[in-house]
């Protein structure tokens, strides 16, 4: 578990490294996560234990919703005030995004079993 710990913070480092001399308007962590991505599409497999990371993390996700939870009751005026308006916009980006979804599948769908 400790290799596969290690390994996500060395390429949250090397994100961060990245993200400070080259592209700082890019945070380390969103580079690290491309570059970590990258490497497992290009290798092709997860190793174990960086699989064993993942799975725990994946395991106690709902604990990431918590402060976002605390946030909204934070700002639970200024969520009356403006109900509308964000619920407005959660819809049509709800809907959005199963649109986009939807037409991205469907142009994969038709690229590979077109040949």
């Amino acid at each position: 578990m400790i290799d596969g710990l290690v390994q996500i913070l060395i390429w949250q480092g090397m994100g961060e490294l990245i993200s400070r001399f080259f592209i700082p308007d890019i945070p380390g962590p969103v580079i690290g996560l491309l570059l970590l991505l990258s490497f497992l599409v290009i290798k092709g497999e997860v190793n174990q234990p960086l699989g064993m990371v993942a799975d725990t993390f994946r395991q106690h996700l709902g604990l990431l919703f918590v402060p976002a939870s605390v946030g909204v009751v934070l700002f639970l005026p200024d969520l009356k005030t403006h109900g509308l308006a964000v619920t407005l916009a959660l819809l049509v980006s709800v809907v959005l995004t199963i649109a986009v979804t939807a037409l991205v599948l469907k142009l994969f769908w038709k690229a590979t079993h077109d040949e």
